[in-house]
């Protein structure tokens, strides 16, 4: 048997810590809430300018965030240097990222959304080694090139069918752009969180950036605020806003300061799955032989990149 000091068992403990019964919680709830705000997302696509939507689901949610604040009396009041780190949160999480998929949204059914951004758990590991200098072990190289892989496959049908469609191609990119967004804002949130600036507080701001930034660019693309008064536009509007963003993004940036990146992004490997369930139901999405393999391969490679590897007692 091979000898472990003391404190290397200590960092050890501290490097991969234990799923508790509240983590699992965290990881539910969060899987939940945006397994389903994929089919939410493609109700807010069509009549109403994609930033303008952005704009309104992160106004509704950052006074929602700023009422909560106060409510619990968390500090509003921080330095410049906090509010930098703040904007930048905003630009890449709440904005961006979201105004990407609003984009490639009109070009892809909502299941396929998700499945793009089940990658986000490959780019939070490679981030990770590039921001915070955690080592990239083979196999992790392995799942990568397998979720890619299967990527490619789900997409297969749409890009290289009967019906060739440049569409679906540029909705990928969208996409996977969106993924790489929301992936650095992980990054900032972990910084910013290590710096013990409190996560709620953290959210409030960035989701006012967020949404200022949208305003902006809906200003500058000479985008008219209106709001669609329909039912489905209205209804995934509040669920965007109070679900998928309020609660479920304090969730997961909980979850993201407690057990890392790399295991935090594990969640996105489930979403596919759900989600493309839904679309099943509510869009007609079908199912093909090489969707189920590439859909398989997605969680295969998601679930060897993020699996950690046994050590010998």
């Amino acid at each position: 048997m091979t000898a472990v000091s003391p404190a290397a068992a200590a960092v050890a403990a501290r490097s991969e810590p234990r799923f508790t019964l509240f983590d699992f919680v965290l990881y539910a709830v969060t899987v939940f809430a945006w397994s389903t705000s994929w089919i939410a997302l493609k109700m807010q696509v069509g009549v109403v300018a994609p930033e303008v939507s952005v704009a309104w689901r992160f106004l509704l949610a950052a006074a929602v965030m700023l009422g909560w604040v106060v409510a619990t009396g968390r500090p509003l009041r921080f330095p410049l240097a906090d509010h930098l780190r703040f904007a930048a949160l905003g630009a890449l999480i709440f904005s961006t990222n979201f105004y990407l998929f609003y984009l490639g949204g009109a070009y892809l059914a909502s299941g396929l959304l998700s499945v793009v951004f089940s990658l986000a758990s490959v780019f939070n590991l490679v981030l990770a080694a590039v921001v915070f200098r955690q080592r990239i072990e083979p196999r992790v190289a392995l799942g990568a090139a397998i979720g890619f892989t299967g990527i490619g496959l789900v997409f297969w049908p749409e890009i290289a069918g009967v019906t060739f469609s440049h569409e679906a191609a540029i909705g990928l990119l969208l996409c996977t752009l969106g993924t790489l967004f929301f992936c650095s804002g992980n990054m900032m949130s972990t910084a910013i969180q290590r710096r013990g600036v409190p996560l709620i507080s953290t959210n409030a701001w960035g989701m006012v950036y967020g949404a200022a930034i949208m305003v902006v660019l809906a200003l500058v693309n000479g985008r008219t605020f209106t709001v669609e008064w329909t039912l489905p536009y209205l209804g995934g509007l509040v669920w965007l806003s109070v679900v998928s963003s309020v609660i479920a993004f304090a969730c997961y940036l909980t979850l993201l300061g407690r057990i890392g990146a790399a295991r935090a992004g594990y969640s996105t490997v489930i979403f596919p799955i759900f989600a493309l369930v839904i679309s099943t139901l509510f869009e007609g999405y079908v199912w093909t032989p090489l969707a189920v393999v590439g859909l398989a391969a997605v969680v295969a490679g998601n679930l060897i990149v993020l699996t950690r590897k046994r050590r010998g007692a």
